[in-house]
């Protein structure tokens, strides 16, 4: 079997692990397990969860900052198992990458992804030592999605032409790289909602607290530094700063909804060929299913499922819509059609 081939292997086992590895980070964040170890990169100065007992006896500074609850700990530490296994691939990608460059492999790209990986690996320490500071967390969040939609456009980019050639009619372009913007924003926002711990405040829907504005200025809610030393987890913000950070989600909601919707319908109706009309189609359904899901978890007074659903969610439609960008913006593809 050729290297190229299983080098796009690789490449696929590597999106699914960091799509798994985002969903189970935000499953961690949401159960409030984020600080089940108070140290990193091991727990409690070990590489595996200690007992109560052992954590009690060891001495280490993090016991003594915060005792040992092993259902939390081990949250988090499976966490960063598996952001160890995601490394190691992307590690792996990079040298593959490295040994395959005269055969058309994606080395810059697969270099771009070390490197934000990298990056990840200083935002999640932060976190914990930082103890989870919102636009910590948040910026941890992003990479996170960046890494994802990296390797997913690198797996994309092995893709035969055939399958990618396209006839994108004017102006196409444009609004695909604008809804790839709006959804980036949205991901911002819905981060900083779940990281200040604003998702519950707004308990109705579609209005929050029976008013449809915003409870305060704009300034506190996107106050991003409040300083080190303090104990995020519960967040720290007034109950109508949240309300205001929840409600700016919704727009922005709003927002994505007329952008990529819109774009999906225009791609339905008047998409030159199979391959763009999927897309829409691909585009207007995951974005129902965020859409719903966002709205599911106010209604059935927001079960953790639903809200690490709305993580996943996220990743989708963002995976979309960089799958969209990268057949309309196929320079090699564009020029064979």
């Amino acid at each position: 079997m050729p290297a190229t081939v299983w080098f796009r292997r690789i490449n696929l086992v590597a999106v699914v692990a960091c799509f798994v590895l985002v969903v189970v980070g935000a499953y961690v964040r949401l159960s409030d397990a984020g600080l089940g170890c108070p140290d990193w990169p091991g727990c409690y100065g070990q590489i595996v969860v200690p007992t109560a007992s052992q954590a009690a006896v060891s001495d280490h500074a993090a016991y003594a900052i915060q005792p040992l609850v092993a259902p939390k700990a081990w949250k988090e530490m499976i966490h960063r198992y598996l952001a160890g296994f995601v490394g190691l691939l992307v590690v792996g990608l990079a040298l593959g990458a490295f040994r395959l460059r005269g055969a058309g492999a994606p080395m810059r790209l697969a270099l771009t992804v070390l490197g934000v990986i990298g990056v990840q690996i200083v935002f999640g320490a932060l976190t914990v030592t930082w103890k989870v500071m919102p636009i910590i967390v948040t910026t941890h969040l992003l990479l996170g999605l960046t890494t994802l939609a990296l390797l997913w456009w690198m797996w994309l980019r092995q893709s035969p032409c055939a399958l990618r050639a396209v006839d994108v009619r004017p102006g196409i372009r444009g609004w695909a790289a604008l809804a790839l913007g709006v959804v980036a924003l949205q991901i911002f926002l819905g981060g900083w909602t779940s990281t200040n711990y604003a998702a519950v405040a707004c308990p109705d829907f579609p209005t929050c607290q029976a008013s449809y504005g915003l409870q305060t200025a704009l300034g506190p809610a996107f106050d991003l530094w409040h300083g080190l030393g303090i104990n995020y987890e519960g967040g720290i913000l007034a109950a109508s700063v949240r309300a205001t950070i929840h409600m700016v989600h919704r727009y922005g909601a709003l927002l994505t909804t007329l952008i990529v919707g819109g774009l999906g319908l225009y791609l339905v109706a008047r998409g030159r060929g199979r391959g763009l009309r999927g897309l829409g189609v691909a585009c207007i359904v995951v974005l129902l299913l965020q859409l719903a899901i966002g709205i599911g978890f106010v209604e059935m007074r927001f079960p953790l499922s639903l809200a690490d659903a709305h993580t996943g969610g996220a990743a989708l439609l963002l995976l979309t819509v960089v799958s969209l960008n990268h057949f309309v913006w196929s320079a090699q593809c564009a020029t064979e059609a």
